[in-house]
């Protein structure tokens, strides 16, 4: 299989993410990339959205999850985020960065993330 590469970057969704209980109540914005590997050959021939990963609707799907049940760790949250891409029929692997810029760190820092790469098995 080909594989090419589609990529998802800079999704800002607010989250209730982290290990302190002001961050579960405020929550924070997270900020997403996500790269699939896949095989676009079929949907350039065809010129059409079913041959090929939506990636409207892969943004809805991973902003519902980390807009949703809260976990300790990004590590987690990157964890369910590649899990739900993988879950694609077309994706053969993904990588994942969830960043958060206002993770509460006494020093002045831009940003902090975590970055998984998973293949399907």
């Amino acid at each position: 299989m080909d594989t090419d590469l589609i990529t998802l970057s800079g999704l800002r969704v607010h989250g209730r993410h982290g290990v302190f209980d002001h961050e579960r109540e405020a929550g924070q914005d997270f900020i997403i990339d996500v790269s699939l590997r896949t095989s676009t050959a079929e949907a350039a021939a065809s010129d059409d959205l079913k041959h090929t990963v939506d990636y409207g609707a892969l943004a809805d799907a991973l902003a519902d999850i980390v807009a949703g049940e809260p976990v300790n760790l990004i590590e987690t949250l990157a964890e369910r985020l590649a899990d739900a891409c993988l879950a694609l029929e077309r994706v053969a692997s993904v990588v994942v960065t969830v960043h958060k810029p206002q993770a509460p760190i006494a020093q002045h820092f831009a940003d902090v993330s975590v970055t998984i790469e998973r293949a399907s098995r």
